[in-house]
């Protein structure tokens, strides 16, 4: 045999094993079971056999393998799109909560700074009250020969 004849052989035996993974969902079992099943359609077909129930009961077979295989497929994707969903609400809320902690944080530290500056003002005002208070009174004081 020449080295193109065992590299096509090669290709053809790749492309055979490839298209019957593929038909079985990526599931070896499942794929055996169709190699074999076809294997004794295309023997009984060239012997001119009808179909056995035998053969009925091997397809019926390989069909339930399929749609077990898609089922728990189909399974796997719904738990893995449930665990990210819970994944993404655990991280947004705790992201919620930072910012909430944050916000009280920031509120806090704004109302201490008002009221710090509204103290002073006031302290302010009463000062400038009393210095004002305790000049009048000298004037009064002084206009009546009480004082200074």
């Amino acid at each position: 045999m020449s080295r193109r004849t065992i590299t096509g052989l090669g290709l053809v035996a790749a492309g055979g094993v490839g298209y019957y993974l593929y038909q079985a969902g990526g599931d070896p079992k499942v794929a055996r079971k169709e190699v074999e099943h076809d294997m004794t359609s295309a023997t009984s077909r060239a012997k001119g056999e009808k179909v056995s129930a035998e053969s009925a009961k091997k397809q019926g077979e390989e069909w339930a393998a399929r749609a077990g295989s898609k089922i728990d497929s189909t399974i796997d994707d719904a738990r893995s799109k449930v665990h990210e969903a819970d994944s993404l609400i655990t991280r947004k809320a705790g992201q919620a909560e930072s910012k909430l902690d944050q916000l009280k944080h920031d509120s806090a530290a704004s109302f201490d700074r008002t009221r710090k500056e509204a103290e002073n003002k006031i302290e302010e005002f009463d000062n400038k009250v009393e210095k004002k208070t305790s000049e009048a009174k000298g004037g009064i004081s002084s206009w009546l020969g009480f004082g200074k």
